[in-house]
């Protein structure tokens, strides 16, 4: 039996890293978590492209390299050598329906806790993904020992109405620093100023991977569209992915160049979030939404598919849930949208619904403890 004074060490399976929103989820918990008492390790694929190696060694964590989880033969024996080798407490996955083949793996290296955590859903428009997916997801709770996810709408997705119905799901919120989302003017003026847009400017943003999940395409063809009302409005996106050279072509194609900034990846989102008047938020699907959840902390208006789960609405006057079938609705609402320079945070009311990464630390940490404590070593 585990003696809550010695250190946890849990191995976190992140898959192919590329600064998603799974990825700043798992790395939030990590900045907050109680490193005395739990201790990260994680798990990336050789094909990664954003792998914050030096912030996770400084933080005392390390990084394991395994082949990318498409050679799955290499994948599964490099998995299961690594557990044996470094005999971790716990293997928390977070790549979804593909968690069955690192918990195997774990299974097979005899971890005693092995958790599968849900972090979204799928969408019938990709249809390899999906019918992957939908092969894994009866074999979801095969390997692991405990479930988790980040809403009852991701784990219902994964792992079924009877688990969710039961409790036999954790859930884990995409919980964020809310300070750092606090709206402050000046910061606003600064990046606008970085973005070289004036006060009066409208300002669309968009933040997350360039995949067909996230749905640029559908932002720039509703944009288009702005612009022939708005000429002087300013599309942001933030972040990379496999889309990226579509989103281009798609630019060029509309012919909007001029109005479109391409940021990439980068590490001031919460900045930016002030200096958009809007953010896109048209997910073909979503577990629930990490980014418009950040941009209510500072007080942003988002406007979202009705793909994305109502929980994710936590402030109701700020979002709007529209369907992707009516681009009209979209366009209506965008043009009407006035750059507004003096909102205020809401900070209060985002910790009141359990979004604070300092509360949710805490609560992890108590979770692995509570684990540790009364689960046997023979699961």
């Amino acid at each position: 039996m585990h003696r809550v004074s010695e250190l946890i060490r849990v191995m976190h399976i992140m898959g192919h890293m590329m600064g998603g929103g799974v990825e700043a989820t798992v790395m939030n918990h990590y900045r907050h978590i109680d490193r005395d008492r739990v201790q990260f390790d994680f798990v990336v694929d050789s094909d990664s492209t954003v792998v914050p190696r030096e912030e996770i060694e400084t933080l005392g964590g390390r990084v394991f390299v395994v082949p990318p989880y498409k050679k799955l033969p290499l994948y599964s024996s490099a998995c299961e050598k690594l557990f044996r080798e470094q005999k971790p407490d716990i293997v928390h996955s977070n790549i979804n329906a593909l968690s069955v083949f690192p918990l195997r793996a774990a299974k097979r290296a005899g971890v005693p806790i092995r958790i599968a955590h849900s972090h979204s859903t799928a969408n019938p428009g990709e249809h390899a993904k999906t019918l992957v997916k939908n092969v894994l997801k009866p074999l979801s709770k095969l390997y692991p020992t405990h479930l988790a996810a980040c809403s009852k709408y991701s784990a219902r997705w994964l792992f079924g109405d009877k688990a969710v119905d039961e409790d036999r799901v954790h859930i884990i919120k995409n919980a964020i620093d809310l300070d750092k989302f606090s709206f402050n003017p000046r910061t606003r003026s600064r990046k606008r100023a970085e973005l070289g847009v004036t006060d009066r400017q409208l300002v669309i943003g968009q933040v997350g991977r360039m995949c067909f999940q996230k749905n640029q395409v559908f932002t720039l063809n509703v944009f288009a569209e702005v612009l022939k009302q708005r000429p002087d409005a300013v599309l942001v996106f933030v972040g990379d992915g496999p889309m990226r050279a579509d989103v281009e072509a798609k630019i060029d194609m509309l012919g909007i160049r001029s109005n479109v900034r391409q940021l990439g990846v980068r590490n001031d989102v919460n900045e930016l979030y002030q200096a958009f008047d809007v953010l896109m938020f048209p997910s073909t699907y979503e577990g629930l939404g990490m980014a418009a959840v950040e941009a209510q902390v500072s007080g942003l208006s988002v406007m979202a598919s009705d793909q994305v789960p109502a929980q994710a609405g936590i402030i109701g006057r700020l979002v709007s849930f529209l369907s992707l079938d009516d681009a009209s609705k979209w366009v209506a609402m965008l043009v009407s949208t006035a750059a507004v320079g003096n909102r205020s945070d809401e900070i209060d009311e985002v910790r009141s619904q359990g979004y604070s990464i300092d509360d949710s630390a805490e609560e992890m940490c108590a979770w692995y403890e509570h684990l540790m404590a009364t689960t046997g070593v023979n699961a």
